[in-house]
């Protein structure tokens, strides 16, 4: 996780965000930057992801929700052809913004 000014921004690692308990423990990662240090402005960079479960597509669809809520923004970037068709599919590329790079994230707020 990187601080781009107030920016906050999260790189994953992992190419598989499928397991339950990872998805739990990235879901309160991500929850504890809004709740707790009252981040507004949050990038997830998904670069390196090849597969992402539906739970994984339940928490952003909360993190963006509760960021909504507090007039902050959830920006997503790095996001492979194959899972930007689920986003497709689901209709989730209307809802969440979805950009090519981090660069074009960053410059989104």
């Amino acid at each position: 996780m990187d601080e781009i000014g107030d920016i906050t921004v999260v790189q994953f690692v992992d190419k598989k965000i499928l397991d339950e308990q990872n998805i739990q423990m990235i879901g309160d990662d991500l929850f504890r930057l809004v709740d707790e240090l009252g981040r507004r402005k949050v990038l997830l960079n998904f670069s390196n992801v090849e597969f992402l479960s539906s739970a994984a597509l339940g928490k952003l669809i909360r993190l963006h929700q509760r960021l909504s809520a507090i007039g902050g923004k959830l920006v997503l970037c790095g996001i492979s052809k194959s899972i930007l068709e689920i986003f497709e599919i689901t209709k989730l590329d209307k809802m969440l913004t979805i950009v090519k790079d981090e660069t074009t994230g960053l410059n989104t707020f």
